[in-house]
C-alpha cells in the first residue's frame, strides 16, 4: 500500500512540467491569432504539447517542459502582440520578435513584470515610449528597441533599472539628454543615430565613441567635443517627457532677473541699428540697384580668400583671373563659384552666401543644405571633406564632366566652389527628400506610402541611371561608388534621381572606405573594387526597397539593422520569400506577389559574393525592366 503511495508521489512530481507546458498551449495560440503572414508557426496546433522533446513548436525556448521564452526572429510576422496571451505564460523570461514588421506604440509589455530579456529590434514601432515604462521591470537584464521610430526622450525608468547589462536604442529618432546609468553592471550600450543632444554622462565614459555617434547635438570628452555650456544634470532632467525628478517651483534670483533684462535691451539695441544700417545700405544702392536679402547669413560656412590670396593662387598656376559665364566672382575678392550646368539659371558666391539656409542632413564626408536664393530658388549645397584626391584642375574637368551628364535619372551639379579644405557642390533641390527618408523616416498620419508601382517604377528609374553611368563614366573604378537609397532623390510622382556618383575620384584615397562601393565583399575580401561593386549596391537597395527593412550593410559595425543579403539568401533557400515582402506593398492594390518575388530573386542575383557570378549591369536592367506591376509572362532570372 505505502508502494502505491510512493509511486503516486512521484508522477505527481513529474507532472508539473508536463501540465505547465501544456497550459501555455492556450495563450499561445491565442498569441498567434493576433499575428498576420503567421506561416513561421504552422507547428503551432492546438493537438500538441508545446515543449515536446519530439516535436516542440518552432520559436520557443524550452527549459523542463516549460516555455521560458519566445524567439520568433525574422518571420515576418505583423499585426499586434497580444499581451494578455503573454501574461498567461507564467515561465516567461525572455521575448524577442527581432526583424519582423510590427507596427504602432509599444506594447504594454511592462506588464511582464518577470521579464529578462527584451528584444524588439528591427520592427516598425513608433511614437514616445513613456518616461516610467520600464519602472515595474527591476528583473530586465538585456533591453533591445533598436532600428525602429521611437521618438521622443529615452525613458528615465532605463536607468533605474538594477541589473541591465545591454542597452541598444540606435537608429531611432529619440531626443533629448541621456538619462544617468549609475549601474556597474552595463555591458554594453548604444545610442547612435538618433537625435540627442547635451552633455554625455560622467558614467557612460567607459564606452566608445561609436556608441554615441550620429547624434550631433551630444558633445563631452568622449566625442572630442567640447560641451560650449554647462548641462543640468541628467539624472534630475528629462526632456520631452513632461517629466521632472525635483523642484521645480523655484523662482529666478533677482540677479539672474536683471541680466536677462538687459540682455533683452541690448538686443533691441542691436537689432534697431541693423535695422537703421541696412535701409541706408539700400538707399546708397538707389531703387535700381541690387538688394540682399535680410534674413541672415548662409549657414554654409565658407572661408573666402582675400584679393591677396587670390594673386598668390594665380601666380602658382600660372593663370590669369578667369571670366566667362561660367565662373561667378564672389564677394570678399576673387573667389569664384564655377558654373558647370545652368539649366537652372546662374547665380554667384556672394548671392549664395548671403541666402537662408537650413541643414537637411550631414554624412560621413560632410554636410548638406537647404539654400534658398533671394529669387526664391531653392538649391541644395553640399559642403565636403576630404576630397583632395585632384588638384583645381583635375578636380575643375571631373566636375564639369558630371555637369555634363544628361539622363532622365541623374541629378547633374549646378556648380561648385573649390578650396583646398573643403568644396561645395550645388545641386537642384528636390523637396521630396531621399527614398532613406520615405522607407524609413518619420511621417505624419497624412503621408501617403510608397505602393508596388511606385517602389518597381524607383528600382528601375535607379537601374537605367546607373547603367547610363557605367557608359558615360566608364573610364572610372566605380562609376557611381556610392549607390544607396541616401543618394536616391526623388522628384516629382516619386521619379528616382541619381546623386553623390564619381567621388570615388575626388575623394582622398584614406578615406575611399567611406563609400558604399568600398564595404562590398569584393573589396572587403579582395581589395578590389569594379563596377560590379555597384551592381551589390544596387541589389541591396532593391532588397532594401522591397523589405522596407534598413540594410545594416550601410553601416560600419554591421551589427544593426537588417542583413538583408543573408535574409535573402535563407529564405530563397527555405522557399520563404514571400515573407521578406513589406506588408505595405503586399496589401495595396495592383499588387503582384509573383512579381515582387521576381525583383527579389534580381536583388540577390546582383548580391552574389562572388563577383563571378553577380550580375553585370546590362543584364540586371534587362531583367528588372521585364518585370511588371500585374501578372505577366515568366521572367528568365537563372544565371548561366
Amino acid at each position: 500500500m505505502a508502494k502505491g503511495w510512493l509511486f503516486k508521489l512521484f508522477l505527481l512530481m513529474l507532472l508539473p512540467p508536463l501540465t505547465f507546458s501544456v497550459s501555455d498551449s492556450e495563450p499561445l495560440l491565442q498569441l498567434k491569432k493576433f499575428f498576420t503572414n503567421s506561416s513561421a508557426l504552422n507547428s503551432w496546433v492546438p493537438s500538441s504539447v508545446p515543449c515536446n522533446k519530439q516535436t516542440p513548436w518552432g520559436g520557443l525556448l524550452c527549459h523542463n517542459g516549460v516555455v521560458q521564452g519566445l524567439r520568433l526572429e525574422g518571420m515576418g510576422l505583423s499585426g499586434s502582440i497580444d499581451v494578455d496571451a503573454l501574461v498567461e505564460i507564467k515561465g516567461l523570461r525572455s521575448l524577442s520578435v527581432i526583424n519582423n514588421s510590427f507596427q504602432g506604440i509599444i506594447p504594454q509589455l511592462n506588464r511582464l513584470g518577470a521579464l529578462k530579456a527584451l528584444f524588439l529590434s528591427g520592427n516598425q514601432f513608433s511614437g514616445e515610449i513613456p518616461p516610467h515604462f520600464f519602472t515595474n521591470m527591476k528583473s530586465l537584464k538585456k533591453v533591445w528597441l533598436s532600428h525602429n521610430k521611437f521618438i521622443g526622450g529615452i525613458p528615465f525608468s532605463l536607468g533605474q533599472l538594477p541589473h541591465l547589462i545591454e542597452l541598444h536604442l540606435e537608429n531611432n529618432q529619440f531626443s533629448g539628454y541621456i538619462p544617468a546609468f549609475d549601474h556597474p553592471n552595463l555591458k554594453s550600450i548604444n545610442l547612435s543615430n538618433n537625435r540627442l543632444g547635451g552633455e554625455i554622462p560622467i558614467s557612460l565614459s567607459n564606452f566608445s565613441a561609436n556608441s554615441f555617434a550620429g547624434n550631433p547635438g551630444l558633445c563631452g570628452k568622449i566625442l572630442g567635443v567640447n560641451c560650449t555650456k554647462p548641462v543640468q544634470n541628467t539624472a534630475k532632467l528629462v526632456t520631452n517627457q513632461k517629466h521632472v525628478v525635483g523642484k521645480s517651483d523655484k523662482k529666478l534670483p533677482p540677479k539672474i532677473i536683471v541680466a536677462l533684462i538687459t540682455l533683452g535691451v541690448m538686443m533691441v539695441f542691436v537689432i534697431i541699428l541693423a535695422a537703421i544700417r541696412w535701409v541706408k545700405k539700400k538707399k546708397k544702392k538707389g531703387p535700381n540697384g541690387p538688394t540682399t536679402s535680410s534674413e541672415g547669413a548662409i549657414e554654409v560656412q565658407v572661408s573666402v580668400p582675400t584679393a591677396k590670396e587670390e594673386e598668390v593662387n594665380r601666380k602658382r598656376s600660372g593663370s590669369s583671373s578667369r571670366k566667362g559665364s561660367g565662373h561667378v566672382k564672389g564677394g570678399g575678392g576673387a573667389a569664384e563659384l564655377v558654373m558647370v550646368n545652368d539649366e537652372k539659371g546662374s547665380f554667384g558666391l556672394t548671392e549664395l552666401m548671403k541666402a537662408a539656409a537650413e541643414v537637411l542632413g550631414n554624412g560621413e564626408l560632410g554636410f548638406c543644405y537647404k539654400v534658398t536664393m533671394a529669387n526664391e530658388v531653392p538649391v541644395a549645397v553640399k559642403r565636403m571633406r576630404d576630397m583632395n584626391a585632384l588638384g583645381k584642375d583635375e578636380f575643375d574637368k571631373q566636375v564639369k564632366q558630371f555637369g555634363n551628364l544628361r539622363h532622365p535619372n541623374i541629378l547633374t551639379p549646378l556648380a561648385y566652389h573649390y578650396r583646398r579644405e573643403e568644396k561645395l557642390l550645388v545641386y537642384q533641390y528636390l523637396p521630396n527628400g531621399c527614398l532613406l527618408y520615405q522607407l524609413h523616416g518619420e511621417h505624419d498620419t497624412s503621408h501617403v506610402g510608397l505602393d508596388w508601382p511606385a517602389r518597381l517604377k524607383i528600382v528601375q528609374g535607379i537601374a537605367k541611371g546607373l547603367d547610363y553611368l557605367h557608359m558615360e563614366l566608364a573610364s572610372l573604378d566605380v562609376p557611381h561608388g556610392n549607390l544607396k537609397s541616401s543618394n536616391v532623390l526623388l522628384g516629382p510622382d516619386n521619379h528616382p534621381f541619381l546623386s553623390d556618383y564619381g567621388f570615388c575620384s575626388l575623394v582622398n584615397t584614406d578615406r575611399v572606405e567611406a563609400l558604399f562601393a568600398y564595404k562590398t565583399p569584393d573589396v572587403i575580401q579582395h581589395g578590389n573594387v569594379s563596377p560590379k561593386s555597384d551592381v551589390y549596391c544596387l541589389g541591396v537597395v532593391i532588397l532594401e526597397i522591397l523589405t522596407g527593412r534598413f540594410p545594416s550593410q550601410y553601416l560600419n559595425d554591421g551589427n544593426r539593422g537588417t542583413d538583408v543579403v543573408q535574409w535573402a539568401e535563407s529564405a530563397f533557400a527555405e522557399s520563404r520569400q514571400a515573407e521578406m515582402l513589406d506588408p505595405e506593398i503586399t496589401s495595396s492594390q495592383n499588387s503582384s506577389l509573383t512579381n515582387m518575388e521576381k525583383l527579389l530573386h534580381i536583388g540577390l542575383l546582383c548580391t552574389q559574393t562572388s563577383v563571378e557570378n553577380r550580375l553585370e549591369i546590362k543584364e540586371a536592367l534587362r531583367m528588372i525592366e521585364e518585370v511588371q506591376v500585374e501578372e505577366g509572362p515568366p521572367l528568365d532570372i537563372s544565371i548561366e
